[in-house]
């Protein structure tokens, strides 16, 4: 905390995480949380400000140029994550989802691949996307353990995931895959 580095100080509260969120009509937040935004930029814009720097910060992770990237969840930041891979280079960028409105937004937005998956297998997909060995980077955005646990299986040996979606206490993956894999996970 004291080396100008708040968002790995250990004992962080964050807004809408270990606390009440921002989504109701009155919050109370410590002053270092406020940040001010000059009058020009409308409301609508400065909304999507914190999404925004999460799904950047979480694409920009890796090295994403010339990669096959996976993004496990279309909600907004996994979509603006999905966005920021193709905008800096990414060789193919598929979204998953299991929602079929928010694969339908990822579309509309420009995402270059968009897949249900309570309807289709990533690894049935792949082929025609010209990938026979599996994703070199994945962005974690969903939380869900079956979107993770498919990352997982579906990535290249040495890949490397960032993952941001929290995720419900205890679920399971197969460490002997991460292993095996020698894949890089980065929090």
């Amino acid at each position: 905390c004291r080396a100008g580095r708040g968002h790995l100080c250990r004992n962080t509260l964050g807004v809408g995480v270990n606390r009440p969120g921002a989504f109701g009509e009155y919050l109370a937040i410590p002053q270092h949380n406020v940040v001010p935004i000059p009058d020009d930029v409308p409301d609508e814009i400065a909304a999507i400000f914190d999404p925004l720097g999460n799904a950047v910060h979480t694409a920009l992770s890796f090295d994403l140029v010339g990669e096959d990237v996976l993004v496990t969840g279309a909600g907004p930041i996994g979509i603006m994550g999905a966005l920021v891979a193709q905008c800096v280079g990414a060789r193919k960028v598929v979204i998953t989802d299991i929602n079929p409105v928010r694969l339908a937004l990822a579309k509309k937005l420009g995402v270059q691949h968009v897949v249900d998956a309570s309807k289709e297998k990533l690894r049935d997909i792949m082929p025609a996307l010209g990938m026979t060995e599996g994703f070199d980077v994945g962005l974690e955005m969903s939380g869900a353990a079956p979107a993770f646990r498919d990352m997982i299986d579906t990535m290249n040996n040495g890949g490397k995931i960032a993952i941001l979606g929290i995720a419900p206490t205890g679920f399971e993956i197969d460490w002997n895959k991460v292993i095996f894999k020698m894949l890089h996970l980065k929090g």
